[in-house]
């Protein structure tokens, strides 16, 4: 039963280790850099600034464009009128009207004698008069319809029947000059990149910058709970000394009463340290992008002393110059306003452009009217020339000339305050540096205090306010160690992340 009862407790020491995870420091830089919303947001913009770059690119290139349309007319447009049109259709009828009458006078005013003489002259060619003149009326009424028919063509020929209208087009424009505007747009588009890869920097080095700083408080946060606990120990061990001292009559009652306060005060210490270190990890849970109750343990939370990097972090404000995105990005924002204004100057330029096409429609005219598609190839140059537009493009150009020099001048600010920053930070590193080795002294002779506080005691030489006074010296001098390594940390980071180069 002992042995059973002994796997449980094992198999549940196992789940809790499983449950915890260890991170390193480019652990959680990793996992913040992954999960971090706004660089997410910043990586998208910067996809929308390269698709905007290659959209200016295709301003080089010709556009082709097709059209079509269909339209229906209630009437159709007319070239000949009414009277054109039956003078047109009747034109045979009107032509041989005078010739027919002719011919009926002809015959009705011929004489018997005439008459006889003109049959017995025709015996010849197998007729007479009056079949003759059948004949010919005849052929006055067959020449009068074929003329009438050939009228009919012409007023059909010129019917247009423009009620169903098909049209269409392609055309193509090829800019040859547009005043240098499309020049400006590009370099635009390819500073706006810029300008966006540049604020991935900027988020990456503040996010890494936040991490660390999350990181390094846990740490120093834990190494105070073990200081905290192991004070406790130490105070609650006086206590006990004490209590016996106090029964076998050689210590006061007071100076019980004086260490219990210090063993309340180290258990109060204790409870605040351990509440700030869960509120702490909550915040490094947040940053790296895990759920809150996460239970992580930091890689360095059981070192008994921090690695600190003697070399540091070096550079000058030249070297931020060059490396803070931040300053990339306000120099990217000078040079759009340059080309802006140069964009807005292009609107007092000629613009040229090659134009081409094939355009067809349904009637055509390109053979007379036709019911069918027809169409022309067109080539051309076009050339828009701006005359007077009242000063709107000068006072345009004005107003982006102020637009680049506040630009400008906000650069030069920043360049100020980044150099002071700088110095700031070098500053910062060097009295955290100092405060090190002050701290790592004062801790070596607080031991020092204590060990031989506590041998005093124990001998019966020196009393126990001697001993908590010890305590209390060690305990502030092991804070400020800790203290001390952590602002080495923090200023490092600090310096390199105002020179730019924290990412790197």
């Amino acid at each position: 039963m002992k042995g059973f009862v002994w796997l449980l407790l094992l198999a549940g020491a196992v789940q809790g280790a499983a449950a915890q995870r260890v991170l390193g420091l480019d652990s959680c830089r990793a996992l913040a850099l992954r999960n971090n919303k706004q660089l997410a947001i910043s990586e998208l913009q910067l996809d929308v600034a390269s698709n905007m770059r290659k959209s200016a690119r295709t301003k080089y290139l010709p556009r082709v464009s097709a059209v079509g349309t269909y339209m229906y007319n209630s009437r159709e447009l007319s070239i000949l009128n009414d009277g054109q049109k039956r003078a047109l259709s009747g034109i045979g009828t009107t032509a041989t009207s005078g010739l027919a009458g002719s011919l009926h006078g002809f015959g009705a005013g011929l004489t018997t004698e005439q008459k006889a003489a003109l049959d017995e002259a025709l015996k010849v060619f197998g007729t007479t008069t009056d079949q003759a003149m059948g004949n010919l009326g005849a052929q006055v009424s067959g020449l009068a319809s074929a003329l009438n028919a050939e009228g009919q063509k012409v007023v059909d020929a010129f019917r247009t029947d423009t009620r169903n209208i098909f049209a269409g087009a392609v055309m193509l424009t090829q800019p040859l000059f547009m005043g240098g505007s499309i020049v400006a747009m590009n370099k635009m588009a390819r500073l706006g990149e810029q300008m966006a890869a540049s604020g991935i920097d900027a988020k990456r080095q503040q996010t890494v910058y936040n991490a660390d700083n999350a990181y390094w408080t846990i740490v120093s946060l834990r190494h105070k709970q073990r200081l905290a606990e192991s004070y406790l120990k130490l105070v609650s061990r006086l206590d006990a000394d004490v209590q016996k001292m106090i029964r076998e009559g050689v210590a006061t009652r007071s100076e019980g009463l004086s260490v219990k306060v210090k063993v309340n005060e180290a258990q109060m210490s204790l409870t605040q340290v351990g509440d700030g270190l869960a509120l702490a990890r909550m915040l490094l849970c947040q940053i790296c992008g895990l759920p809150l109750d996460t239970d992580i343990v930091l890689a360095d939370e059981g070192a008994d002393s921090l690695a600190i990097d003697e070399a540091g972090a070096h550079g000058g404000a030249a070297e931020a110059m060059q490396n803070r995105p931040e300053l990339q990005m306000l120099r990217s924002t000078v040079d759009i306003s340059r080309q802006a204004t140069n964009l807005l100057k292009a609107g007092r330029l000629p613009q040229v452009a090659l134009m081409g096409g094939y355009s067809f429609s349904n009637p055509n005219v390109f053979n007379g009217f036709q019911n069918k598609f027809g169409g022309v190839w067109s080539v051309g140059v076009m050339v828009r020339v701006p005359i007077w537009n009242w000063g709107d493009v000068g006072y345009k150009v004005k107003a982006a000339k102020a637009a680049t020099a506040m630009a400008s001048l906000e650069l030069a600010e920043a360049q100020e305050g980044v150099e002071l920053q700088v110095s700031q930070e070098s500053f910062k590193v060097g009295e955290a540096d100092r405060k090190l080795a002050l701290a790592r002294a004062s801790a070596e002779q607080a031991e020092e205090n204590l060990r031989s506080a506590n041998l005093g005691f124990r001998e019966g030489v020196i009393q126990s306010t001697t001993v908590m006074e010890a305590q209390t010296a060690w305990l502030k001098a092991q804070s400020q160690k800790i203290d001390a390594e952590i602002e080495v940390k923090l200023s490092r980071l600090g310096l390199r992340k105002a020179l730019g180069t924290l990412y790197d």
